[in-house]
């Protein structure tokens, strides 16, 4: 097994966040559940990225996997 993410979709994905709840962030890019994990890493050396939302908002997580800012897209898809 690759110890490169799976590039699940070279675009970034739009999600309304709610200010104090907590996201997982799929890091290994197997997840069905885009952008959030679904357990797929498992078996894997991936492990999810916690995130909790500060404030009521859009956030960009990541879908290609391969930003420098986890587990929010830093335009990296672009260069796939």
């Amino acid at each position: 097994m690759s110890d490169a993410p799976m590039i699940a979709e070279k675009s970034p994905a739009a999600v309304e966040v709610k200010a104090g709840k907590t996201y997982f962030w799929c890091a290994c890019g197997r997840s069905q559940r885009q952008p959030f994990c679904d357990g797929s890493h498992k078996g894997t050396s991936f492990s999810p990225v916690r995130y909790t939302a500060e404030e009521d908002g859009e956030v960009w997580f990541c879908r290609c996997k391969r930003t420098g800012n986890r587990p929010f897209c830093d335009g990296t898809h672009k260069t796939l």
